[in-house]
C-alpha cells in the first residue's frame, strides 16, 4: 500500500487548489467540469492533493494536516510573509525549550478556508 493523495473537504475546490499550487510551487491545478473537485500536482509526480466540495464549513481543529518545511530559520519569516500574501492566516507558533528553539521553529498557519498546516524550519 502507498499513499497516492490527500483529500481536503472545502467549499471552493478550485480556489483552495490554486492556493496550494502557489504555496507549494507546484505545476498545475485540474478542476472537474462540475467544479465540485480539483487536484493539485507536484512537478515530479507522486502523491497529490485533491479538493472536494462539501456543503458544510470547517469546524474545529484539523485531525490531519500538512507539515511543510520553509528551509532554514533565516528563511521562515519571509516564507510566512509569502504565504500570508497568498491568503494564509497565522494561527500560532509552537513553543519549545530554549535549546530546541535555538535551532528549530514550527509555525501553524491556516489556508484560505481555515485548514491548519505546519511550517517548520531548522538550522541557520
Amino acid at each position: 500500500m502507498r499513499i497516492t493523495c490527500l483529500t481536503v473537504d472545502c467549499r471552493d475546490p478550485a480556489a483552495v487548489a490554486n492556493f496550494w499550487r502557489e504555496a507549494l510551487h507546484w505545476d498545475d491545478v485540474v478542476v472537474s467540469p462540475s467544479g465540485d473537485g480539483a487536484t493539485c500536482h507536484p512537478p515530479s509526480g507522486g502523491a497529490y492533493l485533491e479538493f472536494i466540495r462539501v456543503p458544510e464549513g470547517k469546524t474545529g481543529k484539523n485531525r490531519l494536516h500538512l507539515g511543510c518545511n520553509a528551509g532554514t530559520l533565516a528563511e521562515i519569516d519571509d516564507e510566512i510573509a509569502r504565504l500570508q500574501a497568498l491568503g494564509a492566516i497565522f494561527a500560532w507558533e509552537e513553543e519549545f525549550p530554549p535549546d530546541v528553539a535555538s535551532s528549530y521553529r514550527n509555525v501553524i498557519l491556516r489556508d484560505i478556508e481555515g485548514n491548519e498546516f505546519c511550517l517548520g524550519a531548522d538550522g541557520q
